[in-house]
């Protein structure tokens, strides 16, 4: 009961909430436009339930995603090290993401510099 209270009384704590909330209405905004946009193309006599649908679906990825990052997180023990530095499952899983946004707004950029040039890839 003593770690609830030092942790309700902890302006960190109530930062990082404050932080989550804002992200999470962030994606959810993110979702609904994404969905709102693929569900543009279905008949209107059926755009609310594929919508439903749709939303539904978004939330049990978003819950799975954040499950599974809870997980990733207590991953800590190092498999490898380098140089005396280790690096856990954790760290490994952190890499590849950070690269893969890496490649991919490079991509991006590449082939929007390259659309303005006239050039398509």
């Amino acid at each position: 009961m003593t770690s609830l209270i030092d942790l309700v009384s902890d302006p960190t704590a109530w930062v990082a909430l404050a932080t989550l909330i804002a992200m999470e209405i962030v994606l959810g905004v993110d979702n609904l436009i994404f969905v709102a946009l693929l569900t543009s193309r279905v008949p209107e006599a059926r755009r609310r339930s594929v919508t439903t649908i749709g939303l539904g679906v978004a939330l049990i990825f978003r819950l799975l995603l954040l499950a599974s990052l809870a997980v990733l997180a207590e991953f800590t023990r190092p498999v490898f090290s380098v140089y005396g530095h280790g690096f856990s499952w954790r760290d490994l899983v952190m890499a590849a993401g950070g690269l893969f946004l890496v490649w991919k707004s490079t991509r991006e950029i590449h082939d929007h510099v390259e659309a303005r040039r006239g050039r398509r890839p």
